[in-house]
């Protein structure tokens, strides 16, 4: 996964640290900002704009800069899709055009459907080491908070709408307003703006009900801006220096175009940004939607990625470059990718200077906490663990407690990695991969007399098989298919269908060594009565 076009380069973290310090000066505190509506699932393209922050947020105070990490939850949004993976939908759906704070959580999680996803998001994101300070938006407007950007957008109204006209093919109604209104008598936007007193007095139409009222900016939990609007009074408002956006954002005419112009009005200039691209799940194609309901979320992800190679993945990808999240056999390349970048950093692959530089910043922005581990984790291949749980009936403690060498610091890493083997095992991993040791009493392999006597003498090897070196055993295990008349080929097979019930299956020499006397001996034993 690694860009290996960026070898010779620095970061592309540290290029965006290096271009906020000379582009805003050299401050005493900047402020990054992300942002999502919870709509739906939070999925883990969402996720791509935090932890794009975060590792900018990370090379910022790694050159000694004060930062404030701001997340909006844009939750005075409009609910206006129910999503397919949320339980009791036609309950929802009588909540259509309501604020998403206002509808409620039919999982069950949480006071409203918009807490329940926000919580989904709060609760995992310390795991892969990123702790923002959260700002609800729903509970700024309806507390009075946006008052001031609210009636200067409106003193603003004209420009605003020239701006905003620059980038339409019809431009905008006359009678429009840089603000929208949920109604008090519904809950609903289904309302139009019909006059401003010129200071907080704002006059609006019910479209379901013809009811019209006047209300007070600074009183009403009611009003808010578009998001064309919303996103640079905010930007203002808390002194945003950087925020990047998705290519729908940044795309030309998007969001980003008319914000950075929108933004002078209220007195502040647009952050540095870049654009980042979408992430798909391998199999499924497309952007993922969560409005759709048919997501990966970071705890998806989490059950089979260790949370450093979480961040890995991220890390080593250039934002604007498109990936897929894959949960099938190309986990084991990534989880080899990983562990050859933990090697390059602890100085046991050796490879050239440009490339362990390159590599070391990606492994130190891979890790949870900022303090890079002291010790290189267990090197254990992913392939060799998923075969170790499978031979111990996917009992983490026994499969990790075969393993002699294991210090006491790489514990806790070695740990999580086997139990995201075991998930990943249990469902995604493909059938041919799967295996389990033949118990007793299971139906036995129907044998030739060669083969036959090719088992009986491999289990005379394996009951010395601990005094043997490997090369030796290796050596005779060979012998059992020579001597009886057996095709090396035909061996293996028959010795796998003995074990595993299968045609194949992991080295076997490797795999007898890993299972051990005590499990194999006594399959092989049933062929010797």
């Amino acid at each position: 996964m690694n860009d290996k076009n960026q070898q010779n380069a620095m970061h592309w973290a540290d290029v965006y640290a290096e271009k906020i310090i000379r582009e805003k000066g050299d401050k005493e505190l900047y402020t990054c900002a992300s942002g999502i509506t919870p709509s739906g699932t939070v999925h883990i393209g969402n996720f791509r704009e935090i932890i794009s922050v975060d590792l900018v947020v990370r090379a910022l105070r790694e050159r000694g800069k004060k930062v404030r990490f701001i997340y909006s939850w844009d939750d005075y949004d409009v609910f206006r899709k129910v999503p397919k993976n949320m339980p009791q939908p036609e309950l929802l759906e009588k909540y259509l055009r309501y604020p998403i704070t206002m509808v409620p959580d039919t999982t069950n999680r949480a006071d409203n459907y918009a807490r329940g996803n926000e919580l989904d998001v709060e609760n995992v994101l310390p795991e892969v080491g990123i702790s923002p300070e959260y700002l609800y938006q729903a509970q700024r407007y309806r507390s009075g908070m946006y008052a001031d950007g609210m009636r200067q957008a409106l003193e603003n109204r004209d420009a605003i709408k020239k701006i905003l006209d620059e980038f339409r093919t019809e431009p905008l109604p006359e009678d429009w307003y840089p603000i929208s209104v949920f109604s008090s008598f519904t809950n609903k936007d289904n309302t139009k703006v019909i006059g401003w007193d010129g200071a907080w007095g704002l006059t609006y139409r019910d479209e379901d009900l013809g009811k019209e009222e006047t209300i007070d900016l600074r009183t009403t939990p009611n009003a808010k801006l578009p998001w064309r609007v919303d996103w640079p009074m905010r930007w203002n408002r808390e002194h945003v220096d950087f925020e990047p956006a998705g290519k729908d954002h940044h795309s030309e005419g998007g969001s980003f175009d008319t914000s950075r112009k929108i933004v002078e009005l209220f007195g502040w200039h647009a952050p540095v940004s870049f654009q980042y691209d979408f992430i798909s799940i391998k199999g499924h194609g497309g952007k993922i939607s969560s409005s759709s309901g048919d997501v990966v979320s970071l705890p998806d992800v989490l059950d089979i990625y260790t949370p450093e190679l979480t961040r890995y993945m991220f890390a080593c990808t250039v934002p604007n470059r498109e990936f897929a999240i894959s949960f099938d056999l190309d986990v084991l390349k990534l989880y080899e990718d990983y562990d050859n970048c933990e090697r390059i950093y602890f100085g046991v692959l050796p490879v050239s200077e440009k490339r362990r530089a390159y590599e070391k910043r990606i492994y130190e922005l891979s890790q949870v906490s900022e303090d890079v581990p002291k010790m290189i984790s267990y090197q254990i291949p992913f392939r060799h663990l998923c075969n170790l749980l499978q031979i111990h009936e996917m009992n983490v403690e026994e499969a990790i407690a075969s393993l002699s060498d294991v210090k006491p610091e790489q514990m806790g890493r070695l740990v999580r990695k086997a139990t995201c083997a075991k998930h990943w095992l249990e469902k995604y991993a493909p059938e041919d991969f799967r295996f389990h040791l033949v118990k007793e009493g299971e139906t036995k392999a129907g044998l030739s007399p060669e083969a036959l006597k090719a088992v009986q003498a491999l289990a005379s090897v394996v009951e010395e098989m601990d005094s043997l070196s490997a090369d030796d055993f290796s050596s005779r295990m060979y012998g059992c298919a020579k001597d009886n008349n057996l095709p090396t080929p035909d061996f293996f097979k028959v010795v796998y269908q003995v074990l595993i019930a299968k045609d194949r299956g992991p080295k076997l020499a490797d795999f007898i060594h890993s299972c051990g006397k005590k499990k194999v001996l006594p399959i092989l034993k049933r062929y010797c009565e």
